[in-house]
């Protein structure tokens, strides 16, 4: 499964956060502080980044573009967890460098239907399925 594959996590979201995204990584470091990202990302060199978007709010943006724009941080994964899906601002974040992303909604569909994280890793797994289709062509 893809989420085997990212080793390291670092969670950038408040304290009150669904665990159920997390419980399979075995090495998550979780902030809470938007100014710590950077010290953190040096630090801990992970392969995913998961922000919560409704915490991160207007620096997500500035964040981004300094991930992107940083050749430190080209193996970098970036996951972003909303909790409702918008056309135009999910458009606008994949733009600016965010790989995956994870609604609330796909969340308590899973918990009515499989287990959330086999869900999360379905996500994951069609995400790079696109990915490696695209690749091919």
């Amino acid at each position: 499964m893809v989420r085997n594959r990212f080793k390291k996590v670092l969670l950038v979201a408040p304290n009150v956060f669904p665990d159920q995204l997390v419980t399979d990584y075995k090495t998550v470091k979780h902030i809470e502080s938007v100014s710590a990202i950077f010290p953190a990302l040096f630090e801990l060199r992970p392969d995913l980044v998961i922000f919560d978007y409704d915490y991160v709010g207007e620096d997500i943006e500035k964040v981004l573009r300094r991930i992107t724009n940083n050749k430190f941080y080209d193996s970098l994964k970036i996951c972003c967890y909303k909790s409702t899906s918008n056309e135009k601002t999910d458009s606008f974040l994949k733009m600016l460098g965010v790989d995956y992303f994870v609604f609330k909604e796909d969340l308590v569909k899973a918990e009515k239907s499989k287990t959330v994280l086999s869900n999360f890793g379905n996500i994951l797994d069609t995400s790079v399925l696109k990915w490696m289709g695209s690749v091919s062509n």
